[in-house]
């Protein structure tokens, strides 16, 4: 047997014959596939991406409770399922509906990676330790954040095929351990860019404007769609030169870069999120 059909496995069983009559008579209902002029880089590992071919009349996914983006590439179907930090080494498992009511069970390996360690000091104390008052706006934020990034925009065609966002220097990668003031914290789920501040910051792909604020930890924010679950983050900008709606395309400046909120220094923090999953932005970058 092969090391890819090694890694993938597949049972079919019946559901419920309401899902096999929505699906008849509804197939709206699931959405519609994208359609991709790249596929991403798979990396299986925590913190990355699986790329994993599917039977064509695949309709609905689910992966860890959260929607799978489905995507055609060279005339064959892919289910594209970014894989969280927590996940543990060994078998993952997800789920696929048909249009005859039936789901088929998935599955693909993932292998351990050591993420190395970061070591910040943060002067603002209370970026580190919130107070009471902070914390009742942290987590309204936290709230407000989570709802986007479960956001599905069938409208929105999706592209792997990315531009850096900024132009500058990689100071942070993504999935290291970090410590602020020699306090650990969460990993760091994305890419910081060291730029001068009031650098533009562009569009790395096509997508409409999801939501954009003024946070505790991440300062002026923008949260950017590209569909079918793939969103983008942008933290600490100094301008937001963009509006809740506004569709943009790939190169179209949305701010500048600045140092607001929990920083040590003028940059771009930029996450990329799929099935509400924070993943390794660098796989997304065009070659």
């Amino acid at each position: 047997m092969s090391k890819k059909a090694s890694l993938i496995f597949r049972f079919r069983y019946l559901t419920s014959a309401v899902l096999c009559l929505f699906a008849a008579f509804s197939p709206s209902l699931f959405g519609a596939d994208a359609v991709l002029q790249r596929l991403p880089a798979a990396l299986l590992v925590p913190g990355g991406a699986a790329v994993v071919p599917t039977a064509s009349d695949a309709i609905r996914g689910e992966y860890k409770g959260e929607r799978v983006l489905l995507a055609r590439f060279e005339g064959e179907q892919y289910a594209i399922i970014g894989i969280p930090l927590s996940a543990k080494p060994g078998l993952q498992t997800f789920t696929l509906d048909n249009r005859a009511g039936e789901t088929e069970t998935l599955g693909f390996s993932i292998a351990d990676k050591a993420y190395t360690e970061q070591r910040l000091t943060i002067k603002n104390q209370r970026q580190v330790n919130p107070n009471e008052t902070d914390m009742t706006r942290i987590q309204a934020e936290s709230a407000e954040m989570k709802a986007a990034f479960r956001s599905w925009d069938e409208a929105l065609a999706p592209t792997f095929s990315m531009i850096p966002p900024v132009d500058g220097v990689r100071s942070s990668s993504f999935g290291l351990k970090r410590f602020f003031n020699g306090e650990p914290r969460a990993p760091h789920s994305g890419m910081d860019i060291a730029a001068d501040e009031g650098t533009p910051i562009v569009a790395p792909a096509a997508g409409r404007i999801l939501a954009t604020g003024n946070y505790f930890f991440n300062g002026n924010t923008i949260i950017l769609d590209h569909g079918h679950g793939l969103i983008s983050l942008y933290c600490h900008m100094n301008t937001i030169d963009v509006e809740v709606g506004r569709q943009v395309i790939a190169g179209e400046q949305i701010g500048r870069v600045g140092q607001t909120g929990r920083v040590t220094g003028p940059h771009l923090h930029w996450s990329v999120n799929l099935n509400n999953t924070r993943i390794d932005p660098a796989l997304f970058l065009a070659d």
